[in-house]
């Protein structure tokens, strides 16, 4: 069927919207002319666009001809969202407590799209840890968080996440990506091996509201032989954080101290 012609139209809007979205899914810089094509425009069009998204940092340029690439400023606004800023100030004061006891990472993980990122960090008082910085991302199909995510929704949302996934990935086995959130939701938690850096498990946790995963806090575990707590030890401490910073959302307060 043919696509509904739009009630109004912003050229310019869509123009700029068009150029963030090119820059936001390259993995580089981009220059003019790869810009110019790939929004399907001409220099002439785009030229002031780009001038006036540099301006308001959204866009910038790399050194020389390096090209334009996006700016963390969208990034910051995503996190000014009442329901991420919120779960952010619930959570950090728990964060902190966790990362001091456990002398482990842990990070924070919403959906976004098809993908899950990362919206707030605390590392440990020790030297070793792996670290995830802020705004990383990955498919939310391929990383622990996402698997959380996914397991701790509504049936129809969980379906209608898994319909976006399947469109970003052809090759998706639905069938067996199910199994795996079925068993993970009875769990409870999810504990899986990286499939990013060797010898170190991600094990994950919902953070809950109204019944439903916001967010997951993750801790990228290491095995340490300096300190007695074993995984199964933190795995616990992960679940205490969880319910802590789930109850401080559902009652609209900061998290309360151990």
């Amino acid at each position: 069927m043919p696509t509904a012609t739009p009630k109004y139209r912003a050229p310019a809007l869509d123009k700029g919207l068009d150029i963030l979205e090119l820059l936001a899914g390259s993995k580089r810089p981009l220059s003019i002319a790869e810009i110019s094509e790939g929004v399907g425009r001409s220099r002439g069009e785009i030229f002031r666009m780009l001038q006036v998204l540099e301006e308001r940092d959204y866009i910038a340029r790399g050194e020389g001809d390096g090209g334009y690439s996006v700016t963390p400023r969208l990034f910051r606004l995503g996190m000014e969202q009442p329901p991420v800023k919120s779960a952010i100030e619930a959570a950090m004061p728990v964060m902190h407590r966790l990362a001091d006891a456990l002398g482990q990472a842990c990070h924070l993980v919403v959906p976004s799209g098809e993908q899950i990122v990362v919206v707030a960090r605390v590392d440990p008082p020790g030297e070793i840890a792996l670290v995830v910085r802020v705004g990383h991302r990955r498919p939310m199909s391929q990383s622990t968080s996402g698997h959380v995510l996914l397991a701790f929704q509504e049936e129809q949302v969980r379906e209608r996440w898994l319909d976006l996934i399947a469109r970003h990935e052809p090759g998706l086995d639905r069938k067996k990506l199910t199994k795996l959130l079925t068993q993970l939701r009875a769990h409870g938690y999810s504990s899986e091996p990286s499939n990013v850096v060797d010898a170190v498990t991600d094990l994950s946790a919902p953070v809950l509201e109204h019944g439903h995963a916001t967010c997951a806090l993750t801790i990228p575990y290491i095995e340490q032989q300096t300190t007695k707590q074993t995984m199964d030890d933190v795995i616990a401490a992960l679940l205490r954080a969880t319910g802590e910073i789930s109850e401080a959302l559902q009652f609209g307060g900061p998290a309360r101290s151990s």
